[in-house]
């Protein structure tokens, strides 16, 4: 399970919500605690980013027209 506002939580959930790539985690929850982005990322930070980013395969439903 990733721990929320990690880097695989926040890549997964920006490409679900159809947010544009942006590496980033928090040091605690999302949003209530400090944004970290690159150059303080760790190439692996990054990685995992990239890698949950990439292998979301769900989307949120905004409920368009048919």
């Amino acid at each position: 399970m990733k721990r929320h506002g990690s880097p695989e939580d926040r890549g997964a959930a920006d490409r679900y919500y159809d947010r544009s790539r942006q590496p980033h985690y928090f040091e605690g929850g999302s949003y209530m605690s400090r944004r970290i982005t690159p150059p303080k990322m760790t190439p692996e930070q990054i990685a995992a980013y990239n890698k949950a980013y990439d292998e979301e395969t769900d989307r949120k439903d905004w409920g368009g027209y048919d």
